[in-house]
Order: C-alpha cells, then structure tokens, then sequence
C-alpha cells in the first residue's frame, strides 16, 4: 500500500524524535538546563553540548544542501520575511516562559515520557496556547501588531546573504560558522571526556539533519504545496492535539511524528537508565506558575517562527537571520525569569 505524504513526513519526523528524546533523558540534554548550569551551576557542559549539536546540524545541513538534498527555498524561513520585533518579543516571552514553567516544549515531552503528569499540563496548555496564537482568538492581534510579510526573494540567512553580495559558497560560510562553534565546545577538556553529551549532541544534529533532507525529498516529489524543515515544538504540540481528537484536522505531519518520537525516545531512555516514575504536582502554586509559563511559550513560540529548538537549532542550522537574535532574546527570557524565581518571585494562584 502507498504511503501518504502525511504519513511519510510523520515517520521521518518520529525518527528524527526518537533521537532527540533519547538525547534529552541519556544525555541530559535541555536548552533551560543549560543556560541554568552556566548562570548559576559554575558549568558550561551543557552549554558546549548545545554549541557541538548545532556546529554539526550546520555542517550537516549546508552540506546536504550543496549534495541537493536539502531545499532552503522551500522553507518558512526563506518564505517569510525576517521581522526583527517578533524575533525579540517572541524570543522574551518564550524564554520568560520557559524559565517559569522549568522546562521549553521540547523539555516537557521528555519529562512527561518518564512519567512526568506536570509536564503532560505543560504540553497541553502550551499546544493551546499555540494553536489560539495561530489561527484562534490570538491570530488578529498577533496579525495586526506583527505581520507575516512574503519575503519576495530576499536572502534569508548569512550563507545565502554571503553569497548573494560576494560569491563565497554557503558550504565555506557554514563550515566556518561550525568550526568555530567547535572549537569553543571541544576545548573543554572535561566536556570531551562527557562521552553521554558528546553523543547526545551528535544525536541531535543527525536529527535535525534528517528532517531537513526528508522533508526537502518528500516536498520535492510530491505534487502537493509542502515545505521543507525539521524540528520545532511550539505549532507541532497544538497540530497533534488536533489530530489525537479528530485523527483528521491537518492530518498526520512532520511535527506530529516528531511529538511521538520525542515521547517515545524518552521513555525508552527513561526505562533504559531506571528513571521512569510517575509524578504528579502537589503544589497548586506551583502548578499555576508552570501554566502560565506554557501559555506564555505557546504565544512567543508562534510570533517568533520557532521555540528553542525550532530556532535554536533547526532555524540556526539553517543561518538563518533570525536564528541568533531569537536565541539571544530566549536566553536573555531565561535569564531573566530564573532570576526572579531565585531571589524571589511573586506566586501565582492560591494555594
């Protein structure tokens, strides 16, 4: 039997999930964690970890891309135009959020596949959050205050900015970019013998690389309007609620593969390390705070084209020109939102 598109593009983005899950709970590795682990944990392990996966998704991308095997033309990236204000606002809000729910989309489909019910409520409420962002009550505000804008054939990322103006091949540009990034993780010599965050990055940039080169095939030889990408967790957590109530409404996608994979990922790695248990949140104040925090990223995550990973690493894999700055805005977010839940933070809710 011939396999659908939608199908098709869920079993690549299943398989490029279940890496990323495995990632999260072999290898611990998690965008909040990161940035927590140097501000306040007097490490950079998982910081250098975040730095080698994206040097290598560059590196992977860009050169599947000159093999033709990936299409930037076909991406929202090089569809829409790079609106610098929703890069920064939704990059704040998302990260803010983040801080105060613990963990981004693609951190709490990890927790809740080792039996985490508080991260089950922060995928829901994010996934709604979204979906209003998109094409709910939220969707003239954000149309009105943060237009999407076609980008009409403008250079979407440094690579093809770079050779637009100079003729210097994207490859060259994206192996510098990735050689530096590197240089900076790999000199850590305690990092280097992390051999669980050495291999979970090189999990997550052959992920990354995959849904790139499957959905660029898939798009390229169908005769429906598809785009190519890879992973994000804001959109794709409001897609497949949809689907699991009417199995219909948009169908099987790429991001909806990619939510199970995540999920499924994490409890193999979960059960692999003994680390499955369930748990539940007996702090309602707490609960209240982690709620806001996701509806908080559902709404940044919209208006930013992208959540942590669907900029940080998908979108940057790509140099894309929005990928840095959004980065910036969530780690500044974070920042932020952590700062305030250290020395003092304001409850939300009674308890």
């Amino acid at each position: 039997m011939e396999m659908s598109d939608g199908a098709l593009l869920a079993l690549i983005g299943f398989g490029g999930g279940l890496l990323l899950g495995l990632a999260a709970r072999l290898g611990r590795f998690c965008t909040l964690g990161a940035v927590e682990d140097a501000l306040y944990g007097g490490s950079t392990a998982r910081l250098r970890a975040w730095a080698l996966a994206l040097s290598l998704s560059i590196l992977l991308v860009h050169a599947g891309a000159a093999l033709g095997l990936v299409d930037f033309g076909s991406s929202i990236y090089a569809a829409l135009a790079w609106s610098p204000a929703a890069s920064i606002l939704g990059g704040l809000a998302f990260g803010y959020g983040m801080a105060l729910a613990g963990n981004c989309g693609f951190g709490a489909l990890a927790r809740l596949g080792g039996g985490d019910l508080r991260a089950f409520v922060i995928v829901v409420v994010m996934g709604l959050a979204a979906a209003m962002t998109i094409g709910g009550p939220l969707a003239p505000l954000r149309a009105s205050l943060l237009p999407a804008i076609p980008a009409e054939g403008a250079a979407f990322g440094a690579a093809d900015g770079l050779f637009t103006l100079a003729g210097v091949p994207p490859l060259l540009t994206a192996a510098l970019v990735s050689a530096g990034l590197a240089l900076w993780a790999l000199r850590d010599a305690a990092f280097r013998r992390s051999h669980r965050l050495v291999l979970s990055a090189v999990a997550v940039a052959v992920a990354i690389a995959s849904g790139w080169a499957g959905t660029s095939l898939v798009a390229a030889e169908s005769f429906a309007p598809l785009r190519a990408e890879s992973h994000t967790f804001t959109a794709p957590l409001g897609e497949s609620l949809f689907w699991l109530m009417t199995s219909s409404a948009g169908g099987l996608s790429f991001g909806v593969g990619s939510v199970a994979g995540v999920l499924a990922g994490a409890f193999l790695g979960s059960v692999r390390r003994g680390h499955f248990r369930w748990e539940a949140c007996d702090d309602p104040r707490e609960l209240g705070r982690q709620m806001f925090g996701a509806a908080l990223m559902g709404v940044g995550g919209v208006v930013a084209l992208g959540c942590s990973v669907g900029q940080g690493l998908t979108a940057f894999s790509a140099l894309a020109w929005s990928a840095p700055v959004t980065m910036a805005a969530i780690a500044a977010g974070a920042a932020l939102g952590l700062r305030q839940l250290i020395h003092g933070f304001p409850s939300f809710g009674r308890g």
